[in-house]
């Protein structure tokens, strides 16, 4: 199977320098599966083409490395070695690695530059036809250019098949380019040639940064990419959901933050958070959905917290947070803090050993069917001594002038819950395993209902 890769940017052949592949060599890789090869046909000041064969031998391909396996006959009638596939969505991931993510330390203002750029895979299935292929890529800003191919170019009565021979041209960046082939390829042959597990969701949601959650097919782009896996296509949506969110820049102010800015009461959630970890006398806390970093950067003030942990979901808040609170702190302090990525949905064992752990106005981002697994993941295995968590009031939503009759303090909430549903929530987890609660409101009380913000926080009573 075969990508080639075109550029007329003069110089041309530095196209070489964004592929950390030299022009006037070719180079040979070993995969599990097969050799991929990168040599350039064509490289001049003036255009450059570099290509990606890749070599897949189908009799191994159909008996296994070992060969020990009994096969029919139909197991060696494949398309596999020719057509594009999750084959050759790995080789690029594997060949182009350093490319892919965007760093090129001797021309890093052109790997950070859009660039004119043809792609051309001559075999390319498309289980959707032409029609769903040009909607992949025509939202992205490509020129589409697609031939379907003959069945049989002998018996041309047999019709077409569904493999299209495809260029796509854009001025683009060379690493978006090849982030968009990764995903793309094997979402148009429905189908992977490995094992897909809840991997695939965070590999789905770094290669799809920036365009996956406003593309008009991403429902059908994450079926297809997780092997049409319903639980793990949930998860991933529900990612998405939160990662979209998350593109707003620290200047720009939710509607969350509009509605409450009147009062301050982000300002004064996280300081009631900080009191209470204060006085519970914990040193060790982990922030579960740090967002931009708000809460580490007030924990931080605090010399009693030694150590602190920020985990979200998003690279593009974990951006956000390294570069406006960890590069900010001194040399000597930045021992302190770490930042990861990770779900709240599945059990993290980075999570686990901290004296505390902080949830503030997260849950309600979840889908309810998935909180059954966030209490798992926090309560079962991590198992901080005291945990926090906050979450709207909705009662309290009627004092909101701002806030139309019935809508959600944020367009991504799923649920805000009434003073009691928070309560038999909170209650239930801490009889299921082990912990005391108690209840505090956060913010200017009413008599009628309650304080905008509703907290809880969990001891361990064993």
């Amino acid at each position: 199977m075969l990508l080639t890769i075109s550029t007329t940017h003069q110089p041309a052949t530095d196209l070489g320098y964004l592929l950390f592949k030299h022009p006037e060599k070719c180079q040979a890789f070993e995969l599990s599966f097969g050799t991929a090869q990168v040599f350039y046909p064509e490289a001049n000041e003036t255009s450059c083409t570099a290509a990606l064969v890749l070599d897949i031998n189908p009799v191994d391909l159909a008996r296994g490395k070992a060969g020990a396996k009994r096969q029919t006959l139909a197991a060696y009638v494949s398309d596999r070695p020719y057509a594009a596939s999750s084959f050759l969505s790995v080789a690029i991931s594997q060949v182009f690695r350093t490319a892919m993510t965007g760093r090129c330390a001797q021309k890093q203002d052109l790997a950070d530059t859009p660039i004119p750029l043809v792609a051309r895979i001559p075999v390319l299935p498309s289980r959707g036809r032409e029609g769903f292929l040009r909607g992949l890529f025509e939202p992205l800003g490509y020129e589409v250019r697609v031939e379907r191919l003959a069945l049989d170019e002998a018996f041309p009565d047999w019709g077409n098949s569904s493999y299209f021979d495809v260029e796509l041209t854009h001025t683009i960046k060379l690493c978006d380019l090849l982030s968009h082939l990764h995903v793309m390829i094997p979402v148009l042959d429905d189908d992977k040639h490995y094992y897909v597990n809840e991997d695939e969701i965070e590999k789905l949601l770094r290669h799809g940064e920036g365009w996956l959650s406003t593309h008009p097919l991403k429902e059908e782009i994450t079926s297809r990419y997780l092997k049409r896996q319903r639980g793990l296509t949930r998860d991933a949506l529900a990612q998405i959901a939160v990662e979209e969110v998350a593109t707003e820049t620290p200047e720009q102010a939710t509607q969350e933050e509009i509605i409450e800015q009147r009062m301050s009461l982000n300002q004064q959630r996280m300081e009631t958070v900080v009191a209470t970890l204060k006085a519970n006398g914990v040193q060790k806390i982990v922030d579960l959905g740090c967002g931009e970093g708000k809460l580490l950067k007030l924990l931080l003030k605090e010399p009693i917290f030694l150590e602190i942990l920020g985990m979200d979901v998003t690279h593009k808040s974990l951006e956000y947070a390294q570069e406006r609170v960890l590069d900010k702190l001194p040399t000597h302090q930045k021992g302190r803090l770490q930042l990861i990525q990770g779900s709240l949905n599945y059990r993290d064992a980075r999570i686990n050993g901290y004296d505390a752990a902080t949830i503030i106005e997260v849950i309600e981002h979840m889908e309810l069917d998935r909180l059954a697994a966030f209490e798992r993941v926090l309560f079962e295995f991590a198992k901080p001594r005291i945990a926090i968590v906050t979450t709207p009031n909705v009662e309290y939503n009627v004092k909101f002038e701002n806030l139309p009759p019935g809508k959600l303090r944020h367009p991504d909430h799923r649920f805000e819950w009434t003073r009691v549903e928070f309560q038999n929530w909170a209650n239930a987890i801490a009889d299921r395993y082990k912990y005391i609660v108690e209840f505090q409101p956060i913010g200017n009380i009413d008599p009628e209902v309650g304080a905008p913000t509703q907290m809880a926080v969990f001891a361990a009573s064993v």
